[in-house]
């Protein structure tokens, strides 16, 4: 097919190598702007934008989709389909019904399930059993389109948002090329989101970082998980804000907060939390052992 791929991060990557494999001809890549990134704050081409440079593919990087001569150009391509990876922008109408079989999203949701930015920190944070990517055609609402496609993988106990977002990145590239290969034949038929079971995952708020110890274990080792390693949770410890980027529930009571042991047991409203993994400012992670070593955490000591 005679495509357009639109995508901006690390998870569209994949996607965007699998329909170049897959032999598809992609006539225009279109990733959100440069932006500044590092000390000196120069301007960083975009994930996808990188690679596609590297596979040869002219790239586009328009501020605004609301501007007309962004969507004639766009249509002006005659793509067959228009491929969606967290692009990070909303396609008006008139850019929806410009390919001949319409705008694809692949989403890392199981939808209805986690419409919205951050479906894979809000399946961890709301300890889900599991989640999954979908395809789905682009509807002007939100993640509202019928889906194509779904793979559904089971989300860990030691999952965390960057090991979840790598294993639904490979899961999602090949399901976006069996999924062209179907909607070519004709032989698909788009399933409507049914109205029960929607919820969404609303962009992550910095303010939620910061860990609440009168919580239980269970959902503060889900919090943790879902927001390991960025922006990490985070909690005080001896006046230092240290980031926690793992932690395991574990048996144990006291006031929330406290520590409990040696080792970095921590009491919560209920039950107890094992910190596994830390992250002091200016330093790399660290476990807890090595973590201890140089930052002396009394048994009794109430964090933050």
């Amino acid at each position: 097919m005679r495509l357009v791929f639109m995508g901006t991060p690390d998870f569209a990557v994949p996607a965007l190598r699998a329909l170049a494999d897959a032999g598809h001809e992609i006539a225009r890549v279109y990733a959100q702007p440069p932006r500044p990134a590092g000390r000196g704050k120069a301007l960083r081409p975009s994930p996808v934008h990188l690679a596609a440079e590297a596979l040869g593919l002219p790239v586009e990087t328009p501020e605004s989709f609301r501007d007309p001569d962004v969507v004639s150009a766009f249509a002006a391509l005659n793509p067959d389909a228009a491929i969606v990876v967290a692009y990070g922008q909303i396609l008006p109408q008139a850019a929806l019904d410009a390919p001949r079989l319409g705008c694809l999203n692949l989403h890392a949701s199981l939808l209805p399930r986690w419409r919205g930015a951050a479906p894979i920190q809000r399946a961890i944070m709301a300890g889900d059993a599991e989640t999954g990517v979908c395809v789905m055609q682009i509807e002007v609402g939100l993640d509202t389109g019928p889906v194509l496609a779904c793979e559904t993988t089971a989300i860990g106990a030691e999952d965390t948002a960057a090991t979840l977002h790598d294993r639904l990145a490979a899961l999602g590239a090949p399901l976006i090329v069996r999924t062209l290969e179907v909607l070519a034949t004709g032989e698909i038929t788009p399933r409507p989101q049914p109205e029960d079971g929607v919820t969404y995952a609303a962009k992550i708020d910095k303010a939620e970082a910061r860990v609440d110890w009168s919580r239980s274990a269970q959902e503060l080792g889900a919090h943790i998980r879902g927001l390991s390693p960025f922006p990490g949770a985070w909690c005080e410890i001896g006046g230092e804000r240290i980031k926690l980027l793992m932690a395991r529930p574990e048996s144990g009571s006291g006031k929330p907060g406290a520590v409990l042991d040696n080792r970095l047991l921590i009491a919560c409203g209920a039950g107890a939390l094992r910190l596994v993994t830390l992250q002091r400012a200016g330093k790399g992670p660290m476990d807890a052992e090595t973590f201890l070593r140089g930052f002396s955490v009394a048994r009794g000591t109430v964090l933050g």
